[in-house]
């Protein structure tokens, strides 16, 4: 896995061969059906894998990006708005850093959920958009004011293996996107049935962040819309997040949703891996667009 590169050109043809409209001027897909999976699919399956980020001669440098969508009920038009920016948002990465290689997760409610963990392999071409496509909406979430979102730091923690990290001391990218509140820990029983690991006690937030952040740098887009939970939690989002992310917690509506996640990624690597990229400035704060949160 993670070899090939991103083209818009199979971008299109792969688009098209799901029953959507590429809009060439945009970039972006419409029409056609997303997310059409009625169970998790076994590739995706979190249990007892790991996911590799390897280097090779094509692929010398590799960024590893984990991209993590909230796939509870009240997130559905970010869902969408993901599959429909794809193309947009791989194509202006690659433009810049040839060498990331993306894998996608759904996450649900460890609680509640049947399938709250789902992950694909590292990929660095139309692959992400295929794996993108198999992700489970299961559309569930439960009544505790928050979805696991930390399941993305710990898989990323605990079931991948990348090089990067491993021989050349430069970190991944984990980015959540979700409308609810951080979860405060992961529950132990639940997260063993899903993974298979041996667990002690239930995974505290804090100290899942503090292990993780040595091997990823963790940012989480709140999806500010109508048709999410966000202005319910308002407040306790920016707790929450902000407590542990300061400002790598983003603000997001939907229709900048790719673009906040491009920004994301530059940021992270214009930070901390500056061979990488020409030093820009950070986006502008703001409530209505996107942006980083000013505390």
């Amino acid at each position: 896995m993670g070899s090939g590169s991103f083209s818009l050109h199979s971008f299109e043809d792969y688009s098209v061969s799901k029953g959507r409209t590429y809009d060439r001027s945009t970039g972006r897909v419409y029409g056609g059906q997303s997310f059409t999976s009625t169970k998790l699919n076994e590739k995706l399956n979190p249990k007892n894998v790991i996911r590799e980020c390897c280097n090779t001669p094509e692929h010398p440098n590799t960024v590893p990006v984990i991209l993590a969508l909230d796939v509870t009920g009240s997130m559905g038009g970010a869902c969408r708005e993901t599959v429909e920016a794809l193309g947009n948002i791989v194509a202006d990465l690659y433009s810049k850093f040839k060498d990331i290689q993306i894998m996608v997760m759904g996450i649900g409610d460890l609680a509640y959920d049947n399938a709250p963990i789902q992950i694909s392999q590292f990929e660095s071409d139309v692959r992400i958009a295929e794996w993108l496509d198999k992700i489970y909406r299961e559309g569930g979430g439960g009544g505790n004011a928050y979805e696991s979102y930390t399941a993305a730091w710990y898989m990323g923690l605990k079931h991948t293996k990348l090089d990067a990290f491993d021989n050349q001391s430069r970190k991944g990218i984990i980015i959540t996107m979700g409308d609810e509140p951080l979860n405060p820990y992961l529950p132990k029983h639940e997260l063993q049935k899903v993974t298979g690991d041996s667990l002690q006690a239930d995974i505290d937030t804090k100290s899942l962040f503090e292990d993780a952040s040595n091997k990823f740098d963790i940012y989480h887009i709140a999806v500010n819309d109508h048709r999410t939970c966000y202005s319910m939690y308002k407040e306790s989002i920016k707790r929450s997040f902000g407590n542990l992310l300061g400002q790598r917690l983003v603000v997001s509506d939907i229709p900048n949703l790719g673009r906040t996640i491009c920004d994301c990624i530059e940021n992270a690597i214009s930070t901390s891996q500056t061979t990488f990229i020409k030093q820009d400035a950070p986006p502008v704060s703001t409530e209505n667009g996107a942006g980083y949160i000013s505390w």
